[in-house]
């Protein structure tokens, strides 16, 4: 029976691109979905150790900017990185990939550096500006936080490199295991080091990032893949991913803006508010994130393989293959996030300092936020196709209207439906999204179908 099952999987997992993809999309799915089990009982601990006090508010706000770099700087980074890494290393060979690699880790580490310190160095002013209804003391407790955490700007920059470039070796299981490792020390910090406070969740967070780093590291290495910066100067290929990263983090700097806004306008509400619409957003975020990591690290290798074939029917084919999975599976979640939110709400949070009141403003904030899921992750699929065709200056343009839509839509919600209006402008914005990247991806792949022809 054992020889069976494993003669099936095999069978299913192995020969045509799609079955590659599902192998690495199932692969990528199930160690993620242990590290998401991790983080959800992270929560779980937070939430009886916080409530949505004010602390918790400081450590949410403290977060937002070395979040924001990370995302705008490492992962705009791997989006224009790894399409020209595969087709170095496919056409010109692994000594040229790693070339490419060593020269690309120079300008990264030289960048996050800048970032962090610029970061540290400026946080009394924009501290204020993100959170204008904080008192002077509770500012003063954000920025302690904010100094705390702005290492992992650099250790999360590299190991998000790093774990990409095993994945674009289609390693994909370690490096979708190995965040696990920041919830796991969160979680005893706060168990066992219960006088260090919110302080634990910042000191959990840095040191998990740093033996994460480790860990990839190690395994690169075994890899044999060169992880010393090294400069071979501006080539060709350089001059290419740089021309891709351009755009690709300047719309990122918009769309990543989203939630530095959201937040910010929370932190004008009432007390909480921050605190309030991270919970709400934390149960959504753990099946989109789950399914985002599984999609989004296994189908950039196979796009740009694919792209480097000029296989572009078969392109097509996968990515509606894919788009129809995507709705199958996350309408019939939403769909239950709405109807269950506040039972959900209940027996994951509402205890110590968590209140009954709490769950009814968190279970309305969430119900809003699961409309957005599946247009979230069908958009995730057809901006990575867009990554790995290179057309990373559409969705600069595209990242410029989202953001707009984001904050004249969260102004007139807030003032009609309070904090709940935050949640609903978030969900139009993907729905819209998804829409025009959609249209986009199917007219370019049609030109492209009818030039082969």
């Amino acid at each position: 029976m054992n020889k069976s099952w494993l003669s099936y999987w095999q069978k299913l997992t192995t020969g045509s691109v799609n079955r590659q993809i599902f192998s690495a999309v199932f692969t990528v799915a199930v160690f993620t979905a242990g590290v998401k089990l991790a983080a959800i009982a992270k929560e779980i601990v937070v939430a009886w150790r916080f409530g949505t006090n004010e602390q918790l508010d400081a450590f949410l706000i403290a977060l937002i900017i070395p979040s924001f770099a990370v995302n705008v700087i490492a992962e705009s980074l791997n989006a224009a990185l790894i399409p020209t890494y595969i087709r170095v290393r496919d056409r010109e060979g692994i000594p040229a990939a790693h070339k490419l690699f060593a020269s690309a880790t120079v300008c990264s580490t030289t960048l996050l550096i800048l970032t962090t310190c610029i970061i540290a160095g400026t946080a009394n002013l924009y501290l204020r500006a993100i959170a204008p209804g904080f008192s002077p003391d509770k500012l003063d407790f954000t920025r302690n936080l904010l100094w705390l955490i702005t290492p992992i700007i650099c250790l999360s920059g590299i190991r998000t490199i790093w774990g990409a470039v095993l994945n674009a070796g289609e390693k994909f299981a370690l490096a979708a295991v190995a965040p696990v490792i920041i919830p796991g020390i969160s979680i005893l910090l706060l168990l066992f080091v219960p006088s260090w406070g919110v302080f634990a969740l910042a000191i959990g967070l840095v040191l998990g990032t740093f033996l994460e780093l480790v860990l990839l590291g190690s395994v690169l290495r075994r890899q044999k893949i060169p992880l010393r910066p090294r400069w071979s100067g501006f080539d060709s290929n350089l001059r290419q991913v740089i021309g891709q990263y351009i755009p690709t983090v300047a719309g990122a700097l918009l769309i990543c803006s989203a939630m530095p806004i959201d937040q910010s306008m929370a932190a004008m509400l009432s007390p909480g508010s921050v605190a309030a619409l991270n919970y709400s957003n934390r149960l959504i975020a753990s099946p989109i994130s789950l399914m985002t990591t599984a999609l989004g690290t296994a189908v950039i290798p196979y796009f740009s393989k694919m792209i480097a074939a000029d296989n572009w029917q078969d392109l097509q084919v996968t990515l509606r293959k894919y788009l129809g999975f995507i709705f199958a599976v996350t309408i019939p979640l939403s769909i239950g996030f709405i109807i269950f939110s506040e039972p959900i709400v209940k027996l994951m949070f509402e205890r110590g300092s968590f209140s009954a009141a709490d769950t009814q403003v968190v279970a309305t904030i969430q119900q809003l936020y699961a409309l957005q899921i599946p247009f979230y992750l069908a958009n995730i699929l057809v901006v990575r196709l867009i990554n790995s065709l290179n057309k990373n200056q559409i969705l600069f343009w595209l990242s410029a209207v989202n953001l707009t839509l984001n904050i004249v839509m969260n102004y007139i919600f807030v003032k009609i439906i309070g904090i709940q209006g935050i949640a609903l402008s978030t969900s139009l914005v993907y729905i819209f999204s998804f829409s025009f990247t959609f249209i986009f991806t199917r007219k370019k792949l049609k030109e492209k179908i009818i030039i082969n022809k």
